[in-house]
């Protein structure tokens, strides 16, 4: 039992499955929503500062290698253009934007995702912490709820 916990908390630290995964995952294989809700949250959100604060410096380190030099530098470039109109905008905006994008539950969304462009626009930790963790919280639910229904649905478990 303790293993299927474990694999839950680490599914949802991994970019693109995250908690979207971690939780259907829990739910699939008998354990209670309401132990795997806060396991894939608190491993979904772990991350977040560790990206925030290192993602642009290893694009800034990046620009300059032959290989991936010129990718890096396109994603900086791009991440500065769309931060100075974002931010032109409102930053109240940008951060509920964030949210939403963190928070539905699409391929390529996230935790993760939403934390890397925050970072390159420069959003700061505080904001960033704040829309990732409603974010999080907004898919848990989503994902909670699909979870369970579609266990009852079809009558699946593992």
């Amino acid at each position: 039992m303790l293993k299927k916990y474990l694999i839950v908390f680490l599914v949802s630290m991994v970019p693109l499955i995250e908690l979207r995964g971690a939780i259907p995952y829990g739910v699939l294989f008998g354990l209670p929503l309401w132990q795997t809700f806060p396991l894939a949250i608190v491993g979904n959100m772990l991350p977040v500062p560790l990206i925030y604060l290192f993602a642009r410096k290893v694009l800034e380190w990046g620009r300059d290698k032959p290989v991936i030099g010129r990718f890096f530098t396109f994603c900086l470039v791009k991440g500065k253009h769309a931060g100075q109109k974002l931010q032109a905008k409102g930053s109240h905006g940008l951060v509920l934007a964030l949210l939403l994008f963190v928070g539905i539950p699409l391929p390529g969304t996230g935790a993760w995702t939403g934390t890397l462009a925050a970072s390159i626009l420069h959003l700061g930790l505080k904001k960033t912490s704040i829309a990732c963790m409603g974010g999080v919280l907004l898919a848990g639910c989503i994902m909670g709820l699909l979870s369970v229904l579609g266990v009852e649905m079809f009558g699946v478990i593992g």
